[in-house]
């Protein structure tokens, strides 16, 4: 549901609802519990190193982690819900942000989200949030994953329900917002490519580009043994 449906105002009415409508501050903190282990931080900055590494030189999206969403101009926030693990929102300014105000970001909601499980969030985030985010967020892809038992699953918005994503032959779930695979991989939830490739956190880049400068010096240093053993000075080559 819109900010302007909400408010019985037609969605193309901002003028309207910026002259005539007393909106509450729009630089709410965020407002979230830690998450519940250290395991459950590691996925989550996971998730958010590899997609804006991957995403780099795109300034249309915005991406966070256990951050809120403001949504209800009724209270401050909701009395049941705090914000979502993982989540992305697309056509979006690239910047920091104190929280995500739908009020303040044209009535946008993600179109991405992923919350991780855990024994005391898992029957809230299946049922209560899976029900907010297709209803009311309408966001199109919504995963959960437990990164200690591994469940993961995944849904699509599909005439306005949630319908199962089914996996690939290597057990990935399809983001068609994102135009990648997600995936179980030594033991947490990464991105992967439409190919199948693993998408690599910077860190993961910098020691292949390091183990390939590492394996270019010893096919040299071969080479150059080589050519000795021929009295060929490798400097006339």
């Amino acid at each position: 549901m819109s900010l302007a449906k909400e408010l019985e105002i037609p969605l193309d009415s901002a003028a309207y609802i910026r002259e005539n409508v007393i909106l509450p501050p729009s630089d709410l903190y965020s407002d979230e519990p830690p998450l519940e282990t250290e395991l459950h931080l590691e996925q989550i900055m996971l998730l958010l190193k590899c997609l804006k590494w991957l995403w780099r030189d795109r300034t249309d999206f915005y991406a966070a982690g256990n951050l809120t969403i403001y949504y209800s101009l009724n209270k401050r926030k909701s009395e049941d819900f705090r914000g979502p693990d993982f989540f992305v929102v697309l056509d979006a300014e690239r910047k920091t942000r104190k929280s995500w105000t739908v009020w303040e970001e044209d009535g946008k909601y993600p179109n991405v989200i992923l919350e991780t499980l855990s024994p005391s969030t898992a029957n809230i985030d299946k049922d209560f949030k899976k029900t907010l985010y297709q209803d009311t967020f309408r966001t199109p892809d919504y995963f959960w994953f437990d990164p200690e038992s591994l469940e993961f699953a995944g849904f699509h918005l599909v005439d306005g329900k949630y319908e199962s994503l089914q996996p690939n032959a290597q057990g990935h779930l399809w983001s068609q917002q994102l135009g990648l695979y997600l995936g179980v991989h030594q033991g947490l939830l990464r991105f992967f490519t439409p190919e199948g490739q693993l998408v690599p956190t910077p860190e993961e880049v910098a020691e292949q580009e390091t183990q390939r400068a590492e394996q270019e010096a010893q096919r040299a240093e071969r080479f150059a043994a080589r050519l000795r053993e021929l009295n060929i000075d490798p400097d006339t080559i």
